[in-house]
């Protein structure tokens, strides 16, 4: 018999870490400047975002990705601690190797960080600066304020029952962005330096007790934790969101919705609710936009027009949608492989680019398109390379240290019998309840 010549199935997540892959190369492009080098396309920012475009494909993914990794591991101990591990190193790798490499006039590190270091450290630990009236100690890290947030949401949804609720959530969410986008008033809890002390003081005691009753693993204990990270986040988005109203809500709006795909493709909700609410969210991100992202309030979603918002937020659901349609397809290796080291893409895309002033400084500017050309390609696999370099010596490291750290924690401290899980205030069917015990989506999640 001839041995089988027929190539391998493609992997169950390429497609998702291709979208990584893409969106986390959009935004690299978008700061680095991607459209000076494009000949007649210097108005490309005011029609579309790039750098949002980015950001708000990370944000489909995560929708998709996120609540499927808590409810397989039916673990919120589990959860949090894969978390930590998953980003805690490498966001604070990047942040030392940035301090100890780039001069203070070109440092990437925001320099509130150099003047009230504590503080600093305090609110961008938490990952909560962006809803604090701080600044990020690096400029990307704004959206992971939001991703810590749709952590809590998801980890209250999954202990009251309520995880099957996408489609309602994600609706209410795009509701209140296109109704009520320009309503809520911004940063009325951070004033001034001491409300704002006293504010990562209060989020910091409550995350701390919430994360020691999770640690318990006990079931009422945990369900109490759950419940003040979900309260603490729906309080900071409604009080005190850097960004506009309707920013905010789209956000959640599209990781909820990017959940709502996840039940679709699983069988969880039928294919006509999954439909409606995700091109209601779809319409309701463009006509927002549309509505309040004008005058000053461009600052706040750092984008030049109405149409650079609308424009990527719908190139966004685009591409995901192309994606998800072409899920059984293989996709090429490079973009795949980008996928795999986009978080680190993500976070050092931004020190390179510092780095890279620093080095040309003093030097006549780059105005051929060879030079400029030769700038982009030499910049890219620079950015790849130490990509790959963090995800290999800091990522997967840390991620199987975590691992490591929670089989042991579990043989020291195991955690109690749980009831079944409940659904909606129901039993989990024992169908459902098996597939939970399926192998977590990938390392990425």
């Amino acid at each position: 018999m001839k041995p089988s010549t027929a190539a391998p199935a493609p992997s169950r997540l390429g497609w998702l870490d291709a979208l990584r892959g893409l969106a986390a190369l959009a935004v690299a492009m978008h700061h680095f400047g991607l459209v000076n080098l494009i000949p007649h396309a210097a108005r490309e920012p005011h029609y579309l975002d790039l750098g949002l475009f980015g950001v708000m494909l990370f944000f489909l993914v995560s929708g998709y990705i996120i609540p499927a990794s808590l409810e397989r591991r039916g673990d919120v101990r589990a959860f949090w601690a894969g978390r930590f591990f998953r980003i805690y190193p490498a966001v604070a790798v990047t942040v030392v190797v940035s301090l100890l490499i780039l001069p203070r006039d070109f440092a990437v590190v925001q320099g509130f960080a150099f003047d009230h270091p504590l503080l600093s450290l305090a609110a961008n630990g938490l990952m909560l600066q962006d809803m604090m009236g701080l600044p990020s100690a690096i400029g990307v890290l704004w959206s992971l304020t939001y991703e810590m947030i749709f952590y809590y949401f998801v980890t209250a949804l999954f202990v009251l029952g309520w995880h099957r609720r996408s489609a309602p959530i994600a609706i209410g969410f795009a509701a209140f962005a296109l109704v009520l986008g320009s309503w809520l008033a911004v940063g009325t809890l951070s004033t001034d330096l001491t409300s704002i002390r006293h504010l990562v003081t209060a989020c910091g005691i409550v995350v701390l007790m919430a994360m020691v009753c999770i640690g318990t693993a006990r079931p009422d204990l945990v369900r109490w934790g759950a419940l003040l990270l979900g309260g603490l986040g729906l309080t900071l988005i409604l009080l005190n969101s850097r960004s506009s109203a309707f920013e905010t809500m789209m956000i959640f709006a599209t990781m909820f919705a990017g959940t709502v795909l996840y039940r679709l493709e699983h069988g969880q909700i039928d294919r006509l609710p999954a439909i409606l609410c995700c091109v209601f969210v779809t319409v309701c991100g463009v006509a927002s936009g549309y509505f309040y992202d004008r005058g000053t309030t461009t600052w706040k979603t750092w984008t030049d027009s109405w149409m650079a918002f609308s424009f990527a937020y719908l190139a966004a659901w685009a591409v995901f949608a192309v994606g998800m349609l072409l899920r059984r397809r293989r996709f090429p290796r490079w973009l795949s492989g980008l996928g795999a080291i986009s978080f680190s893409v993500y976070l050092l895309h931004g020190p390179l680019d510092f780095f890279t002033g620093w080095q040309l400084s003093g030097h006549a500017p780059l105005v051929g398109w060879k030079e400029r050309g030769l700038l982009l390609v030499a910049y890219l696999a620079a950015l790849v390379v130490l990509a790959y370099l963090s995800y290999r010596l800091v990522e997967i490291p840390f991620q199987n240290l975590g691992r490591t750290v929670m089989k042991a924690v579990n043989r020291r401290f195991p955690a109690p019998a749980a009831p079944r899980p409940r659904v909606d205030g129901r039993a989990e069917p024992p169908a459902e309840a098996a597939a939970r015990s399926a192998p977590v989506l990938s390392g990425q999640d």
